[in-house]
């Protein structure tokens, strides 16, 4: 199985980065894919996250692991960028191929929970110039719940 795990630093195209994934597939029968970006909310001026590098990229490695035992999968893509970002800028790309549609979704949907709700970063937003911390949403810890075995 082909597996491309990142953390990205500077902005980035996450259509090359797909793009390139696809051709490293080609048994793949579908490719499911989700990117996050910075949402365009109201007066958000930035997005930052940190994270501490010996534990993040293990942590994101860790992930693709049980993504891979869960389904059966030609490939997966987990990027996920740091530092600085602004409104419409991707934050996370997370791409699976596998034979079926059904596996390559459902893959996503699962990293995507992960990552969103049990990941190694720190986020904060900028609003009319003031820095403020952001926690998962009760949302956020809804979606992962729903993969506890």
């Amino acid at each position: 199985m082909f597996r491309r795990v990142e953390l990205v630093r500077g902005h980035w195209d996450p259509n090359d980065a797909v793009g390139d994934f696809a051709s490293q597939v080609p048994a793949a029968g579908g490719i499911a894919t989700f990117v996050g970006k910075v949402r365009p909310d109201g007066d958000v001026e930035a997005l930052e996250l940190t994270h501490y590098e010996k534990l993040t990229l293990p942590g994101m490695e860790k992930l693709a692991d049980e993504v891979a035992k869960r389904w059966q999968l030609e490939g997966l893509l987990i990027l996920h960028r740091v530092g600085e970002m602004f409104p419409g800028e991707p934050i996370v790309c997370v791409s699976a191929a596998a034979k079926h549609r059904r596996a390559a979704i459902e893959a996503v949907d699962f990293a995507m929970d992960h990552l969103k709700s049990n990941s190694w970063f720190w986020k904060r937003e900028k609003r009319a110039g003031v820095w403020a911390w952001i926690e998962p949403r009760e949302q956020d810890h809804s979606d992962l719940a729903r993969w506890k075995d």
